[in-house]
């Protein structure tokens, strides 16, 4: 047997025993390989991409692929023996059967097409937040990787963090009491702008084409998309909301179980065909569900968002700083942010003490991933928890889109009010790049 597919029907067999999305070990299988190093493919090479290289470095980097070829040049330098791709569906076509695992860290837009390519071949999969481009591409992830029993985690890197562990049990605990409410903010505003005009040279450092893979062609122009700009595109981001609510939603989806929304509607500017918001707001509408955990019944919660030039000053008449979350519940409420949480009113908490540590410190973002590719263990993050979480962050701006509230039936993947967001779920790909799920198990 291969040492990949041994790997592979080792998480598989860990895979069979999901229950409610959450990855136990009951079933999870002795590898004799668990020591040996994995071999992983890396899409993406610098910036946040250079930054999961090093989470993973301890591993064997057997192929790396950019369509800059200033950092792929970068990462030759550190890891010399690997072998270099400028297109990634030949790297996967290639290096597949040599290869254990992948990272995919790029532009959103490419995060599905090549995240899709990994998962048919039965790799573990490891990508960037927002998981997907669109809702349909999420669930297309969610349902190929449950197929092939692989591990996969989302780049969600504050989920690995203490602070976020012990809010979670605080509220579950009921620190606060039931919570119906909740808000989430960022002090951050990726958007605006027009298509500019004309075009440059394109760099000889970089492939364009293969840049814009699954997008609609379009001239290049220096500074506005490549490196750094292009999220504020809907050809290739999804603004602040796509770049920060897998990051802050996050921690209410955990605490609160959330996993579907049923209504979705958005204030905004004039929506831009071309470019997101500076400011957004979104209101979402949780419906009652029973606890995973407890079995108790857990009631429906209002989540807004709000980000850019729309962050509020004050939340439930307390000043804020630029960024939170703020948790209300029926005995009191609760800020949080990456690092600290506090609760309110203070008197009434002055002495208050938060219960024991149920959820165990984590080994490490990365390692959680590492460590499930080689014995089918646990990632918190995997692909039917971030998947859930992707498709919701992602209705926040097709709602926004269309100027309406946006009923949701999560099952079909529709809008039985509007039909305007059904046509924003999914998107055509240029030939080549289209995101199919190998259906086979």
């Amino acid at each position: 047997m291969k040492r990949r597919q041994f790997l592979q029907q080792t998480s598989a067999i860990t895979a069979a025993s999901l229950a409610g999305g959450v990855w136990t070990q009951t079933q999870a299988a002795a590898s004799t390989s668990a020591n040996e190093k994995l071999k992983i493919l890396c899409v993406g090479t610098a910036n946040r991409a250079r930054a999961n290289i090093q989470g993973v470095q301890g591993e064997d980097l057997v192929g790396m692929c950019d369509v800059d070829t200033n950092f792929l040049d970068r990462a030759k330098a550190d890891f010399p023996s690997a072998k270099l791709y400028q297109d990634y569906r030949e790297m996967i076509s290639e290096m597949a059967d040599k290869a254990d695992a992948i990272v995919v860290a790029t532009t959103d837009h490419q995060h599905a097409p090549a995240s899709i390519r990994a998962i048919n071949a039965g790799l573990h999969c490891y990508c960037e937040k927002p998981l997907t481009h669109t809702v349909s591409e999420a669930r297309i992830l969610t349902e190929a990787a449950k197929r092939k029993g692989i591990a996969t985690q989302m780049g969600t890197q504050i989920h690995a963090g203490d602070n976020y562990r012990r809010v979670v049990e605080a509220v579950q605990a009921g620190a606060i009491g039931d919570i119906n409410e909740v808000h989430v903010w960022v002090g951050k505003g990726w958007g605006g702008g027009d298509r500019p005009v004309g075009s440059d040279p394109v760099p000889k450092h970089l492939d364009w084409d293969l840049w814009l893979g699954p997008a609609p062609e379009r001239p290049y122009k220096t500074g506005r998309y490549h490196p750094a700009q292009w999220r504020r595109w809907w050809d290739f981001g999804q603004g602040t909301l796509g770049d920060m609510a897998c990051h802050y939603m996050d921690l209410p989806f955990w605490a609160l179980e959330l996993k579907h929304p049923t209504t979705i509607a958005a204030e905004g500017p004039e929506v831009h065909p071309e470019t997101c918001p500076l400011g957004l707001k979104v209101f979402y509408q949780f419906p009652e569900r029973k606890s995973a955990a407890t079995g108790e019944q857990l009631p429906g919660v209002k989540l807004t968002w709000y980000d850019g030039n729309m962050t509020p000053k004050t939340v439930a008449g307390r000043k804020v700083p630029g960024s939170g979350v703020m948790f209300i519940g029926s005995e009191g409420m609760m800020f949080a942010n990456y690092g600290s949480f506090k609760l309110y009113p203070e008197e009434k908490f002055t002495d208050y003490k938060p219960p024991a540590q149920t959820i165990p410190k984590s080994i490490g973002h990365h390692q959680e991933w590492i460590q499930a590719c080689k014995t089918g263990s646990p990632t918190t993050c995997n692909f039917d928890y971030s998947g859930a979480l992707t498709e919701s962050v992602l209705l926040g701006n097709i709602a926004y889109r269309t100027g309406k509230t946006v009923q949701w039936d999560a099952k079909s993947l529709r809008s039985p009010n509007c039909p305007e967001a059904d046509a924003l779920v999914s998107k055509e790909y240029r030939k080549g790049w289209e995101v199919a799920a190998d259906t086979t198990a």
